[in-house]
This record gives C-alpha cells, sequence and structure tokens, in this order.
C-alpha cells in the first residue's frame, strides 16, 4: 500500500549533498526555473552550498541554464532518465493499448497517470482529435484528491487509509477547486460506490475530466482520465465516455482476477 509522504527534510540515513540535489531536481520540477538566489530562498539553502551544487549539476546535464547563464533549469538528462522509467515500466503496454481504445473511441484527450505519495503524475497521454485540446503534459504532478483520476484511485484504496491522501488545509488550483476536506472525502466516497470519479473546472476552468482506476495492481495506483471541455458535453455524451470507463475497468479487473487465478 502507498502512502503520502508526511515528512520533509533528509533523513537519518541519507546523504545530505545527495538529498540536496534531488530537492533541487523536484523544486525546479515543480515550480519553474529560478536563479541561484531565488532556487536558494525556495529551498532555504546557503547561496554559497548552493553554488558548487548548481555547478556539478550543470556540468552533467542534469540542469541548464537560460542563454544569459543566471536561470537554472531541467537538463537533458532528466529527460533520460524520465525516458528509461518509461521504457521499463511494465504496465504502460497494457495502457497503452487501453488509451488508444478510448481515445479512438471518445475523440477525447486521455490521461494515464500513477499515484506518488499524495500525488498523481501524468505518465502518458492521447491527445484529442477535437480542435480544442487539453494542456496537461506528461510529468505533470497534481494533487491526487483534485483531479478525477487521481480521485478514482484514492477511492480504490481501503478506506481506513483514503482520509491520509487529503491534507488538512487544501490549496486551491482554480477558483473552482474544493477546499473542504469533508467534501473532498465525500467525493471521493462517492467514487468508490460508483466506480468512477470526475471534477469539474478544479485544475483547468472549463474542463471535465471523469477518470478510473486501472486494476492492475490491488490496490490501483494506476488511473486514466478523459478530459473534455464542457461546451461539447451534451446530448448525452459524459453517460457516454463514463459508460466507456466502466466497461474497461471492468474487461481489465477480470483479466487481472484470471491472471490471480492461473
Amino acid at each position: 500500500m502507498q502512502l503520502p509522504v508526511t515528512t520533509n527534510g533528509t533523513s537519518a540515513g541519507s546523504v545530505k549533498s545527495a538529498a540536496r540535489a534531488l530537492d533541487l531536481l523536484d523544486e525546479i520540477a515543480a515550480n519553474g526555473p529560478g536563479t541561484q538566489l531565488q532556487l536558494s530562498t525556495r529551498l532555504n539553502i546557503p547561496k554559497s552550498s548552493l553554488h558548487a551544487l548548481l555547478r556539478t549539476m550543470t556540468d552533467r546535464g542534469w540542469l541548464q541554464t537560460d542563454p544569459t547563464g543566471t536561470v537554472y533549469q531541467v537538463g537533458i538528462r532528466s529527460l533520460v532518465a524520465s525516458s528509461a522509467y518509461l521504457t521499463g515500466d511494465p504496465f504502460l503496454p497494457r495502457a497503452a493499448a487501453v488509451m488508444d481504445e478510448i481515445a479512438a473511441a471518445t475523440g477525447e484527450t486521455v490521461n494515464l497517470g500513477r499515484l506518488n505519495g499524495a500525488h498523481v503524475i501524468y505518465t502518458a497521454k492521447r491527445e484529442s482529435v477535437q480542435p480544442l485540446r487539453m494542456h496537461s503534459p506528461v510529468g505533470r504532478q497534481l494533487p491526487a484528491h483534485t483531479t478525477a483520476l487521481g480521485r478514482a484511485i484514492l477511492a480504490e484504496q481501503p478506506e481506513a487509509v483514503r482520509a491520509a491522501f487529503v491534507p488538512d488545509t487544501i490549496e486551491p488550483i482554480t477558483t473552482y477547486t474544493v477546499t473542504d476536506r469533508d467534501a473532498v472525502l465525500a467525493i471521493i466516497d462517492d467514487a468508490a460506490r460508483l466506480g468512477y470519479a470526475a471534477e469539474n473546472d478544479e485544475s483547468c476552468v472549463g474542463v471535465r475530466c471523469i477518470g478510473v482506476a486501472l486494476p492492475f495492481a490491488r490496490p490501483a495506483i494506476d488511473g486514466l482520465s478523459v478530459t473534455v471541455p464542457k461546451s461539447r458535453l451534451d446530448g448525452g455524451r459524459e453517460e457516454f465516455i463514463i459508460e466507456i470507463l466502466l466497461s474497461v475497468k471492468a474487461r481489465l479487473s477480470l483479466e487481472h482476477d484470471n491472471r490471480i487465478v492461473r
């Protein structure tokens, strides 16, 4: 069972310089590039300590600078590492076929994501064939409790531990993000009952997402969602998308159970 990370900083057995290097990568990936001074402030690391770290990581390609040489961003070596992760993941080939199936049936954007702590990280995407598309790049990280995909995964967790994934204080992504903790937990409970989860304008205004967990493992840590501009949800289209998602989920669940029996 995967529980959210509840502590920050280095553990007793960690190497401080290695932890700082990873913290630096995480910070830039999550919150964007920065100058040495900005990163020092954001990470609470002295500039003198950060200087050597930035130089080493830039020399090794994990970071790179803008043309001025003063703003640091994620480097190409990070792409090599992430590509290796995606190539070695045993579930992505199975999920790819499912994503293609759903994208072909709906014509809408399909996102695949994985639970990581209290967040979901998007691991694959199929673009909509429609003119209006959603911006949700692979590698993006969002709080699981705020997204349809994440809520669907959390709904598959044992009821006794679901609350551990939802913080006491919820920071809104948009003005429509549900920030009442009890309301969010009730939404996740509803998702457990219905078999799917949804969110409306909470991570992107004007968009509705509908998600299901993928039963590649028990409890599930992977899920996918269909993302649709609300202007295209008419004439029973939402019900059609839900029916497709639940059908795929039921089929994969049966396949998973058959594998266990064998």
